[in-house]
């Protein structure tokens, strides 16, 4: 697919397909399919949900249902952006052709972060997970998430096929898995059979305080977390510049995510609130692993644990394969250190993966020190990570629909629908979902208060190299993307700034 998405408008951003050079495309359609469906059922959903049922009560697939309404229109979003131009560098990319690269800088190292405190969340949910089996219980918690972050970084250096293979089978075993609890819930249910002496069904509910036993404001409090459990839908994106035939892929994949979301998250969690009383899931074990062996069948329970291990090890996959292309795209762009866009003959960045996984280390630290605490604490900072990455994602869609307004360009057919409100509407809930995040949890205050400097002084840091990268390479694009010597195809009275005036002339 060409880089140029509309020729005859004259606009041309090929510059940036620079980024891309070297990636083999080794991702098959069959596997794009599996990680947009399986990508974001992960952690969040297979352990988050058991400790969010307790603090929220029954009352959580709503919160469930409202936050995947919001996810689906970002992924159109994004959809709407990679059918515009398929890059595995994705939103940073984007958003360096749409707002420069200071906001690119910006948008890369906060993906980062997020990515590196879900690989925490990761590794701990995966020690988590082990300690279900009582022969490991000797087996401390740090030492088990060392051995998963060993593994899980050779596998993702080797190619993107292996990559891409591991999350097709992890997919298709958490579908499956997901589908044999749906079906036996269903089963129980239906037939309205006992479980630990109790009635299942609607009487739950009334003999347990109802939807909402700890109060509204419990639900609105998780929604945090419930945010994590959506985490990773964007790497669909991301694995777009490593496909062959993104615009006759992406569309399929991307609009069979609400229906993901109606079954897979909201059908599961009325399931279980009409199953098992609120009180009875537990925090650092899998509501699914509880109903299973309230059931009897601590056989179906040890298999279930087997699936979220299974999807915990799929997530810190994706996040060492996503955050390696992303710190690539930042390097070739002077906003990263020179060795993450290092590349193996493999077509893999390995420089990038390796600065994450090391980083990750400090989450084995935490398991060290914290064991009780290490998987919130992580969860909740990452959850600021992810906003800041679909924030970036809807900002950049707002200003592709805007381009088009002015006759710069012309958006793909596969588009965000109801564009701009729903991108407005949005924006706001992010908004909204971050001053809450502030309010319920003082790590992510201080997270902000570290983060916000720290953002501030890397730029300084690197501004000269990047600006200098930029000016001397044909194609930069800044606050007004123009390539150097073509006339842009509206009149844009700044059209001869050098990179230098878009930062301020300093």
């Amino acid at each position: 697919m060409s880089t140029t998405p509309v020729e005859s408008s004259g606009y041309d951003n090929s510059a940036l397909a620079h980024e891309d050079e070297g990636y083999h495309k080794g991702l098959k359609p069959r596997q794009i399919q599996m990680i947009a469906i399986g990508g974001a059922i992960g952690t969040g959903l297979f352990l988050g949900a058991g400790s969010r049922l307790r603090d929220a009560g029954p009352g959580l697939f709503i919160v469930y249902a409202i936050c995947g309404v919001f996810v689906f229109f970002i992924l159109r979003a994004l959809g709407e952006l990679v059918l515009h131009r398929p890059s595995s560098g994705s939103f940073v990319s984007y958003a360096r052709e749409f707002y420069g690269e200071k906001t690119a800088f910006v948008t890369g190292w906060l993906y980062f972060f997020n990515w590196a405190m879900t690989a925490i969340v990761d590794v701990t949910a995966i020690a988590l997970y082990v300690h279900y089996w009582s022969m490991f219980d000797g087996v401390p918690q740090w030492s088990i998430a060392l051995v998963a972050l060993i593994f899980v970084l050779l596998l993702n250096m080797v190619s993107v096929k292996w990559f891409g293979e591991m999350e097709f089978w992890a997919s298709i075993i958490k579908v499956f898995a997901l589908v044999a609890f749906l079906v036996v819930g269903t089963i129980f249910l239906a037939g309205r059979f006992e479980i630990n002496d109790k009635a299942t069904g609607f009487s739950v509910l009334s003999d347990n305080g109802g939807l909402f036993p700890t109060g509204l404001w419990s639900l609105v409090l998780v929604t945090s977390g419930v945010i994590f459990a959506y985490a990773a839908v964007e790497l669909v994106g991301t694995a777009a510049g490593e496909t062959e035939n993104p615009e006759k892929i992406m569309p399929r994949a991307i609009n069979s995510v609400i229906f993901r979301i109606a079954i897979f998250y909201v059908g599961s969690l009325i399931l279980l609130a009409l199953l098992l009383p609120y009180t009875d899931y537990a925090p650092g074990e899998s509501p699914f692993v509880t109903f299973f062996a309230a059931i009897g069948m601590p056989a179906a329970g040890g298999i279930m644990n087997m699936v979220v291990l299974t999807a915990a090890l799929s997530s810190l996959n994706a996040g060492l394969y996503s955050t390696g292309r992303t710190l690539r795209s930042m390097a070739m762009n002077g906003s990263a250190p020179q060795f993450t866009g290092k590349m193996n003959k493999n077509g893999v960045p390995f420089g990038g993966i390796a600065l994450t996984g090391v980083l990750t280390l400090l989450g084995i630290l935490l398991n060290l020190v914290v064991p009780e605490e290490a998987f919130n604490i992580a969860l909740d900072l990452s959850a600021l990570g992810i906003i800041s990455t679909w924030g970036m994602i809807v900002l950049c869609q707002i200003q592709l629909y805007r381009w088009e307004k002015k006759g710069i360009l012309q958006r793909p057919a596969f588009r965000l629908p109801w564009t701009p409100w729903t991108s407005y509407a949005t924006l706001i809930f992010l908004t909204a979902v971050t001053v809450l995040m502030c309010y319920d949890n003082y790590w992510n205050i201080v997270a902000i208060v570290v983060i916000i400097p720290s953002l501030i002084g890397g730029w300084f840091a690197v501004r000269g190299k990047v600006l200098t990268m930029a000016e001397a390479r044909v194609g930069y694009t800044g606050e007004y993307p123009v390539v150097p010597g073509i006339v842009p195809p509206v009149p844009f009275p700044e059209h001869d700034r050098t990179p230098r005036d878009d930062d301020g002339g300093k």
